[in-house]
């Protein structure tokens, strides 16, 4: 089959940094699904693991942790599942990714793809949808009846596009997104935002209050937000994360009793837990959504085949910190 992968963590300017290659075609046991993709998304993660993690010795490594696909073979304790459903999934850190023709997936953490929408628009959001309803439902736990507020900083990539929707959708909050370009200020816009501030500004000085918010998320350079961050949100508010801020001062939250909520979409597939099949449930609700027209595919920018040549474009653009929705590749 041909896959997309690499042996050293290099830059992405380096020519071996993401190569075309052919593997094996592997095949489906236990609960996993072998699945043919057909179109897939990148994410910010695929660039960190590509210039840190390399392959282990003599072997290739394929990322990739977004697709669209067609199950072709079912593992003997599969059940979810038959041959020629059309699915959506964000996938599992510790396995091979998406970025080849075919892929192993755990049955619990897939499901049905919406019928709606066309599969490159489909392929923009298991991975963000997942990671934006966890961080709202399952670590923040924000109230769907009460009138509260919640401050999404980098709200205009791909994380917080379906975020500011799943709110506004399935909550009374008020969303106050952040973005820094007349161009990502326009998408928060059209997708639901209630107000747009600059984060580039301090938070306290563009929301003109302080002690207000009652839930406050950071997609992006949290570090350089933290003290603003603990001044507009309410004593005993809440605060999410999902990047990885080289410092920290956790003390910062303590006068206020903030509480601290991190993110990691991967946990439930890198630990096999107990709800693992959570994730099913998850994509399930959320193509539900997209199906009955109430929430729209994030998809920014579509960038061709899927192929290195292609994919390296896409992550370049993606460390350009300019990207604006979700980038996908079609087909090999």
């Amino acid at each position: 089959m041909k896959a997309v992968a690499y042996q050293q963590a290099l830059a992405i300017s380096e020519d071996l940094s993401l190569q075309d290659i052919e593997l094996p075609k592997p095949n489906a046991s236990g609960k996993d699904l072998l699945i043919k993709v057909e179109a897939i998304s990148v994410n910010p993660v695929d660039t960190k693991i590509r210039a840190n993690v390399s392959a282990e010795q003599g072997q290739w490594k394929v990322i990739g942790w977004d697709a669209v696909g067609t199950v072709e073979q079912v593992g003997d304790q599969a059940q979810l599942f038959k041959v020629g459903d059309k699915v959506w999934y964000a996938g599992d850190l510790t396995r091979a990714g998406s970025n080849a023709e075919y892929q192993l997936v755990d049955e619990r953490i897939v499901s049905l793809a919406p019928t709606s929408i066309p599969t490159a628009n489909a392929a923009a959001l298991p991975l963000t949808a997942l990671t934006a309803w966890e961080m709202l439902f399952d670590r923040l736990q924000v109230s769907k009846t009460e009138p509260k507020s919640i401050l999404i900083i980098g709200a205009a990539g791909g994380v917080g596009s379906i975020m500011v929707q799943l709110v506004k959708q399935l909550t009374k909050l008020k969303v106050i997104a952040t973005a820094s370009r007349p161009e990502t200020q326009a998408w928060l816009k059209e997708l639901g935002a209630d107000q747009i501030i600059n984060h580039r500004n301090p938070l306290s000085e563009e929301l003109a209050e302080q002690n207000n918010i009652d839930y406050v998320v950071s997609l992006n350079n949290t570090d350089e937000h933290m003290a603003e961050i603990v001044k507009v949100i309410k004593p005993q508010g809440k605060f999410g994360l999902i990047d990885d801020p080289a410092e920290l001062d956790v003390k910062l939250l303590k006068l206020k009793s903030i509480s601290l909520h991190w993110e990691f979409m991967y946990t439930r597939s890198m630990f096999q837990t107990e709800d693992m099949i959570k994730q099913h449930e998850l994509l399930s609700e959320v193509a539900t959504l997209i199906d009955q027209g109430k929430i729209k595919s994030t998809l920014g920018e579509h960038f061709g085949q899927i192929n290195a040549d292609n994919l390296k474009q896409a992550h370049a653009f993606i460390e350009s910190q300019k990207a604006k929705g979700k980038i996908v590749l079609e087909g090999f």
